[in-house]
């Protein structure tokens, strides 16, 4: 079997373990690896055992899968022109700066037939995955993702750095359109939106609230979907589900017994699966797991998060500098 030839552009951070999971697929071979950081890519290169560079245009040639791993305001040019090249894309979250830019490269992938994927990770987390075959219909969604601050990953605001996932497995959850949305946040040390909350209300009633923070105490990473007969809680950090069952029945008004179970959930290494996806489906010719569609409505959401939490700011006293 031909082995799909794979580039990585961008290898900080996560960069880096993309580099090592395609290293790792044998149906895969690690071209290269290139960042705008020539040391960090020789470094990343020697490592793999593979080219490193500063430029990713001559390459295009070679290679028939790329992940970008680069920030944000440089997704779509990079995208657009791996795409016009017949290269299949995987992008991390968020996809693009702007909504429109999604489109251009969702259509760009549909034309030329090529996969195109996001990078929304949680989709991968095995407590979201075994979540899916229990939900009936849900009623309420109350996510908190907070971190403690660092630097990295500060180049966009907290609703498109972390909330965003929270928004994209929301809307994946619930089978309907978001008709409303209510927001508030404050900016503490990175000059935007440090932290943030939204109440977003979908079509057939479903609500759902999100809080984001990267100025926390401690990581929280957990989310909880209401039904009518139960509620189930996604610890993500720990890869965990944890199911409330309501007892049937009763008095209208009257209290209900509930009975709480642990499912005992196989780790797994979530980057890995979202890159064998990715490979399969290529390799299969078939839609991938996190479309580019999917990419853009997360995206459209988290951006009018941000902006209703610009306005709330502009009328707001003006933020605290520091934290206290």
């Amino acid at each position: 079997m031909t082995k799909l030839r794979a580039l990585v552009i961008g290898v900080g951070y996560l960069g880096n373990f993309h580099a090592q999971k395609y290293l790792s697929l044998p149906e895969v071979e690690l071209v290269a690896v290139v960042d705008t950081d020539a040391a960090r890519a020789a470094e990343v290169g020697r490592k793999c055992g593979v080219a490193s560079g500063t430029d990713y245009g001559p390459l295009l040639a070679d290679v028939d899968i790329v992940s970008i791993v680069t920030p944000p305001a440089t997704h779509f040019e990079i995208a657009r022109r791996c795409l016009g090249a017949g290269v299949h894309v995987l992008v991390e979250k968020p996809v693009t700066e702007t909504v429109a830019q999604a489109e251009a490269l969702i259509e760009l992938a549909s034309a030329r037939g090529l996969v195109f994927q996001v990078g929304h990770l949680e989709r991968f987390n095995p407590a979201v995955l075994a979540l899916r075959p229990l939900l009936t219909r849900p009623t309420r969604i109350e996510a908190r993702r907070l971190a403690v601050y660092k630097q990295r990953g500060t180049e966009v605001d907290v609703v498109l750095d972390m909330m965003i996932h929270d928004i994209d497995i929301a809307l994946s959850l619930v089978d309907s359109e978001v008709v409303g949305i209510e927001a508030s946040g404050a900016i503490v040390v990175s000059g935007d939106i440090d932290l943030a909350q939204v109440t977003l209300t979908f079509a057939n009633g479903c609500v759902a609230e999100i809080a984001a923070s990267r100025v926390n105490l401690e990581p929280v990473r957990a989310m909880t979907v209401h039904q009518p007969d139960n509620y189930i809680t996604v610890d993500f950090a720990n890869h965990a589900l944890l199911v409330g069952s309501v007892e049937a029945g009763g008095r209208l008004g009257a209290p209900r017994d509930a009975t709480v179970e642990t499912l005992a959930l196989t780790r797994s290494d979530a980057l890995m699966d979202e890159i064998r996806s990715f490979v399969g489906a290529v390799e299969e010719g078939r839609s991938p797991t996190v479309s580019g569609e999917d990419g853009k409505r997360a995206l459209a959401v988290a951006v009018a998060v941000s902006q209703a939490i610009h306005r709330q700011l502009a009328l707001a006293p003006p933020p605290r500098a520091e934290l206290g």
